[in-house]
């Protein structure tokens, strides 16, 4: 047996190998399947050791910096990219002048200070940036660093995959190839971290990062991403282990700078004020060590709520405002957090807070709320006043939600709510000059004739033990979908079942929820020609200035959210069980293949995935359903080959079959940050799956 296949087997999935490109059904594949029954409950496992909450301070990840496109040896190719040194809508120069080397290793990770967790726990993650020294004493960390990119500024992230190779990591539910995916970025194909563009062990891959927005349209703008692993069938199991890390945008109004005097700039808490927080369930052996299981197809829970990889941590802050850009990176865990004293008042009466953006973007003005409902991917950027309250006190972000599976909450509130994260209150050290707008920008347009948009619907369920869209498990040969560049669509996605939860996302592009369950969900915002007001405090009392003529107005009387959840513009669709969401979703600047999936990763590592590509703009054919063994890519057309040069194997704009590897660096391969390649045996042994 191949090693692919049986890594496909050991992992329990449905896969099809390489040239099966026909349309499989679960049922069809059911004879591949040996799945195994009367598995217990996840958290029926032993629980996890005990580890005292709010002892261990909370990690918060550094910021690397970048260097000059020129560091990066060998040389990035700027054939392998598309638009790479275009200059776009007048305004977007795609000419990197900047570059980050992320490399990938496998080292012991400290989740808390007590035993038996003291030693490490083994863990995937990055190199720090140069001086980062870890709690053991090593330049390695889970999450990765911080990146801090800015609109207008393209850049070149490389990622090196130093992991031991296959049956030496310790870390052995895991599988050491990798492909790190930009959630929700605007990239190419060839720079999205698909699913198949996998690394091995010293390989490295070029991403390229043009920052600049959908469309070149201001108000499709992100601010808050984070990078992860994607590995086709290995997702939820390689992030587990530690591949995760934030990636946070910048412009002249999101300037990360509370000090800020522009006229323009938003002046939202920046700097150690500005706290990341990547919220992970992880459940442990008894000697520490993380513990998952590839066999529960219908998702994993851990016992141990960890923030930047601690378990439970506690934070010293200032009485001021901070903003705390939250992250739920799963593998399958919803939650709903609210802040509050102790846990009866998290349930009766918690403390507001005032949520900024939903998923990706800003909100076209901040919210008050709650409570925060947060499925697998969705991010939150929350402002919390720590002025409210008297140095010495302290304050606990609680998860009310219960749930006990790994196929989505129950529904239920919990009796005895889970304290998460402690702050501690100190004295103010310095003014505090940070605000919150009480706009911000507004929603990119939705007016379109929707009845002339093309239109299709996912359906999400679960068939003879694997989760299928449309009936259909993942087979990355197939075209789900063929949709022209630069051109809109509305997409309906269905749950279908009754007993289970998902949170879909679709790459490269964020949405506008039309409807949820029949009921209008759109509406049309504010342009924002008023004129920008910020929130500020004065005496300690908030009040609001007008940026052109700095008078003070009433703060305005709004009552709170219950609950938030996500707001109106987003890339995860969170739908319940028998929920209908519809949405208007476009596609623009690029061409290639991308994925739609559940990001419960459990479930889109059981096949719950589809494949779709963006065509070029004259084509206005169907796409074919899938592509036939021997046929080639020419001219934006599928045919047999004629010998003629324009014609490629379908892919994308990407020139390199495989990216570049540590030999092409120099004859004695292994030296620098790059480490021998592990030798190939034979065919039997090809890891990249050609």
């Amino acid at each position: 047996m191949k090693r692919r296949e049986l890594l496909a087997v050991t992992a329990g999935l449905g896969y099809i190998t390489p040239g099966a490109a026909g349309t499989y059904t679960a049922r069809d594949l059911l004879q591949y399947l040996c799945p195994p029954g009367n598995l217990p409950d996840q958290l029926s496992y032993q629980p996890s050791p005990f580890a005292e909450p709010f002892k261990a301070k909370l990690f918060i990840p550094p910021t690397i910096k970048a260097d000059d496109i020129d560091a990066l040896v060998p040389a990035a190719d700027p054939r392998a990219h598309q638009l790479w040194g275009e200059t776009l809508f007048g305004e977007w120069d795609l000419t990197p002048k900047k570059s980050y080397v992320l490399n990938q290793h496998e080292f012991p990770w400290q989740y808390h200070p007590d035993a038996p967790y003291k030693d490490g726990t083994i863990s995937w993650g990055w190199e720090g940036p140069e001086g980062f020294e870890n709690v053991l004493g090593q330049n390695r960390m889970t999450p990765g660093p911080v990146i801090h990119a800015q609109y207008g500024e393209s850049v070149v992230v490389r990622q090196v995959n130093q992991l031991p190779p296959i049956q030496t990591s310790q870390a052995t539910f895991a599988l050491p190839s990798t492909t790190i995916h930009l959630h929700n970025g605007h990239q190419a194909s060839e720079s999205d971290g698909n699913p198949q563009d996998w690394i091995d062990t010293g390989e490295f891959w070029d991403h390229h990062y043009g920052n600049f927005p959908s469309g070149g349209d201001v108000r499709e703008k992100l601010t808050t991403l984070w990078y992860h692993d994607h590995r086709l069938d290995f997702t939820a199991a390689n992030v587990y282990a530690g591949l995760s890390g934030f990636y946070f945008y910048f412009d002249d109004r999101d300037t990360g700078n509370e000090n800020d005097t522009s006229p323009l700039a938003w002046r939202l808490p920046s700097g150690e004020f500005d706290v990341p927080l990547m919220f992970h369930d992880v459940l442990f052996d008894k000697n520490g060590q993380a513990v998952f299981n590839n066999f529960y197809t219908d998702g994993w829970l851990g016992d141990q709520i960890t923030i930047n990889r601690t378990i439970r941590p506690y934070m010293e802050v200032q009485a001021r405002k901070y903003r705390f850009r939250i992250i739920n990176g799963g593998p399958s865990r919803f939650y709903q957090f609210a802040l509050a004293k102790d846990p009866e008042t998290a349930k009766s009466d918690p403390i507001p807070v005032v949520v900024v953006t939903g998923d990706g973007n800003f909100l076209t003005e901040p919210v008050l709320t709650k409570n925060l409902l947060m499925s697998v991917a969705q991010r939150y950027d929350v402002i919390i006043d720590f002025s409210q309250f008297e140095p010495g006190e302290e304050v606990i972000l609680w998860n009310l939600l219960e749930q006990t599976n790994g196929k989505g909450p129950s529904g239920r509130i919990l009796k005895d709510p889970d304290g998460v994260l402690k702050f501690k209150v100190r004295p103010l050290q310095q003014p505090d000059n940070s605000r919150i707008p009480n706009f911000f920008r507004p929603l990119p347009d939705a007016d379109e004739d929707l009845d002339k948009l093309p239109h299709r619907v996912w359906d999400f369920d679960y068939d003879g033990g694997l989760w299928t869209i449309n009936g259909l498990v993942m087979d990355p040969n197939r075209i789900d979908a063929g949709i022209v560049k630069n051109s809109a669509e509305v997409w309906t996605f269905r749950n279908t079942g009754n007993d289970w939860s998902h949170p879909v996302h679709c790459h490269f592009t964020e949405f506008i929820i039309l409807e949820v369950n029949g009921r209008p969900y759109y509406k049309r915002e504010a342009d924002g020609s008023a004129g920008l007001v910020m929130q500020t405090r004065v005496d300690g009392k908030n009040v609001f200035v007008d940026v052109d003529e700095g008078q003070e107005q009433e703060p305005l009387k709004k009552e709170p959210l219950d609950v938030f959840l996500g707001g109106p513009r987003r890339d995860v669709a969170t739908i319940l069980p028998g929920d209908e969401m519809k949405v208007l979703i476009r596609f623009m600047d690029f061409e290639g293949r991308h994925v739609m999936h559940c990001h419960n990763v459990v479930h889109e590592d059981h096949a719950m995935m589809i494949r779709w590509d963006i065509l070029p703009a004259d084509q206005t054919e169907p796409i074919m359903t899938s592509v036939p063994a021997g046929q080639v890519w020419r001219d934006g057309l599928f045919g047999e080959s004629d010998g003629s040069p324009g014609e490629r194997p379908f892919s994308f704009d990407h020139v390199e079959p495989r990216p570049a590897s540590a030999a092409d660096i120099e004859p004695s391969r292994g030296r620098g940050n790059f480490p021998p390649q592990a030798p190939k045996s034979g065919p039997d042994e090809d890891d990249n799956g050609q």
